[in-house]
């Protein structure tokens, strides 16, 4: 597959991609940290913002018509760094909430494309890694991608944008069962409730898909398309704002959190995580 634009961001490692393959009318966004299964950093967040604005602003924009956006290796992306949670559970609130909401900015700038994006749902799509892939136009996934939106099973309130968009595409019920059990679904699951449009039996044929996908809407009326990209989220996007915030300040009330620490733990050392933090409701 010939690249006719492949770019690297940032200084160190790159952990995001954006390349345009073949004639360059689609592009895609290659979130590139395989061995942590492509976890989001604040660094990796940095790129990623990065590559947006150089899309939204630089010559990388000149008949762009649609863009892929997917992992390298075999997931998509895993959610959270651990490192970044356990550092948050070492500041104050009133930061967090502000920390948290710029954390969610670098990710969801995927919003500001001006074409369409369609996520190549290739593999685990988890916690944030999910979120992120709702904020896309279009997601396609392999049958056997687990995805879940699993914020309550680490001790955390559900964040980037979930509580948002996940009641959107799927409705207010599945959401809710999704987001307070913190489930996981596989591909077909997924198509059945309308959160992908497409299944694919693997993460090649997933990519592969999305890029015939965005390739048949780069082929239609630029204006046309770019404007009704406006237009469907500017429906959507309506109190998306109000709900950053109010996961982030959710997210700052939980972070000191027993439940949470003992989360972070039990990932980390691959057990059931135990739940202490019950509230009784009498005055």
């Amino acid at each position: 597959m010939k690249h006719i634009l492949s770019r690297a961001f940032s200084t160190g490692r790159k952990l995001v991609r954006f390349e345009r393959p073949g004639d360059g009318r689609v592009g895609i966004i290659t979130l590139d940290d395989p061995k942590l299964l492509n976890a989001m950093t604040a660094p990796m967040g940095d790129q990623f913002l990065e590559v947006i604005d150089s899309i939204c602003q630089g010559p990388e924009s000149e008949g762009l018509g649609a863009v892929v956006l997917t992992g390298e290796g075999r997931a998509f992306s895993a959610g959270g760094d651990l490192g970044f949670l356990q550092a948050r559970g070492n500041d104050n609130p009133s930061r967090n909430s502000v920390i948290m909401r710029r954390f969610y900015e670098r990710f969801l700038s995927i919003r500001r494309l001006p074409v369409p994006v369609i996520a190549a749902i290739n593999g685990p799509a988890i916690g944030a890694g999910l979120a992120v892939a709702l904020a896309a136009d279009v997601r396609i996934a392999a049958s056997s991608a687990k995805m879940g939106i699993t914020f309550v099973q680490l001790g955390l309130h559900p964040g980037m944008g979930s509580t948002h968009f996940l009641p959107r595409i799927v409705g207010p019920q599945y959401a809710s069962r999704m987001m307070l059990t913190g489930e996981i679904i596989e591909g077909d699951e997924a198509l059945r409730i309308g959160m992908v449009a497409e299944v694919q039996p693997t993460g090649e044929e997933t990519l592969e898909a999305a890029l015939k996908m965005a390739r048949k809407m780069a082929s239609a009326a630029p204006l046309a398309v770019r404007t009704c990209v406006r237009s469907i989220r500017l429906a959507q996007d309506d109190g998306l704002d109000r709900a950053l915030w109010r996961e982030a300040d959710a997210q700052a009330q939980v972070w000191n959190s027993n439940d949470l620490k003992d989360g972070v733990a039990a990932l980390v050392e691959k057990r059931k995580p135990v739940f202490t933090d019950y509230e009784s409701l009498v005055e």
